[in-house]
């Protein structure tokens, strides 16, 4: 056992495991947490590994991860199979995917093949998820519109301590809202909505195992796209980024879907979904350390950052947004922090 300073939910997740497991477990230790109020077992028993998503039911709902990780594997995706649940207490039990992040694992060498896999893992879902499902809520304008918001009240407002003028709120909002549209007007798709080199596992065989899929959307066709690509920890080429867009784009029509004809429209999708993604990881990021305690995420500020004032150089709509951040020094904001 290696649960230090053992309190009563751990005391609670402990009785529940010698419940469902048919021997008591050898061994348990943390295995991750998140950027969110779930944490994560590992349990030994037996010759093997399963893990243990602890999810306080006042502060999370696990039903629809059970629902959505029973709907990706159906589509032949490898998301943890649940073979135990208690909906009341917040607990589950789920295979193993192991330790092995792409975070941790992406370099010159292995990226081919990692991005390979994750790029054909992400056609499954855009091309075999029914976007007419009811078991996805969509991501509409409202939901697009409170992630943004998140940029301008917990990163300027709160991290650092921007009082804006009335018209930079409305340089604020006139860009929320070409955001907003840009994602609007896309085909819609089954979403993961975090799809990235933190959910992502080096798996063998079946690559990649996905995690962290519960709060999956029917919404843009660039959205997951971008959120692999442009990864909020780690940065690759914008011509590499560019190129393995536009493949991933050939192979969904290859599959069957429409509205991707243009290359031009189709890139402009993808840059501007991922301004609205990057200004809402931001507003997160700065949310996580001054709300939740969690300042390791204020390192990738800048790289968030970065991305949004890139593609807003390039856009003549965006260039009043560019040119608000710049006139407050945001882009060298790493050095003020």
């Amino acid at each position: 056992m290696e649960l230090a300073c053992v309190n009563d939910r751990q005391i609670l997740l402990l009785d529940w495991l010698h419940a469902v497991l048919p021997m008591a477990p050898a061994r348990i230790a943390p295995a991750s947490s998140d950027a969110s109020f779930r944490r994560y077992f590992r349990v030994w028993y037996d010759g093997q590994t399963r893990i243990v998503m602890d999810a306080p039911p006042d502060k999370e709902d696990c039903r629809p991860f059970v629902a959505i990780a029973q709907a990706l594997r159906g589509l032949g995706l490898n998301a943890p199979e649940v073979l135990a649940a208690d909906f009341d207490r917040g607990l589950l039990l789920l295979t193993d995917l192991g330790d092995r992040q792409y975070l941790a694992e992406l370099d010159e060498r292995s990226v081919p093949g990692l991005y390979g896999d994750a790029l054909e893992a992400l056609a499954r879902l855009q091309v075999g998820g029914d976007p007419g499902s009811c078991l996805l809520p969509p991501y509409d304008s409202a939901l697009l519109h409170r992630e943004m918001e998140l940029f301008r009240d917990w990163f300027l407002g709160r991290q650092v301590g921007l009082k804006l003028r009335e018209d930079e709120h409305h340089i604020l909002d006139r860009a929320f809202a070409l955001l907003a549209d840009n994602a609007l007007e896309q085909p819609r798709v089954w979403v993961h909505r975090d799809y990235h080199s933190r959910n992502l596992m080096v798996t063998a065989p079946d690559n990649p195992g996905v995690l962290d899929f519960q709060d999956a959307v029917v919404g843009a066709v660039t959205y997951d796209l971008v959120s692999l690509l442009r990864d909020c920890y780690i940065a690759w080429p914008r011509e590499r980024v560019e190129a393995w867009a536009l493949t991933h784009r050939a192979r969904l029509r290859a599959l069957g879907m429409a509205g991707l004809e243009d290359t031009g429209q189709f890139l402009r999708w993808f840059d501007l979904m991922g301004v609205q993604r990057h200004l809402k990881a931001t507003g997160i990021f700065a949310r996580l350390n001054l709300r939740d305690g969690k300042p390791g995420y204020l390192h990738d500020i800048p790289r968030t950052l970065g991305y949004v004032l890139a593609v807003a150089g390039r856009y003549p709509e965006l260039k009043a947004l560019g040119d608000l951040l710049l006139a407050h020094r945001i882009d060298r904001w790493e050095l003020a922090a």
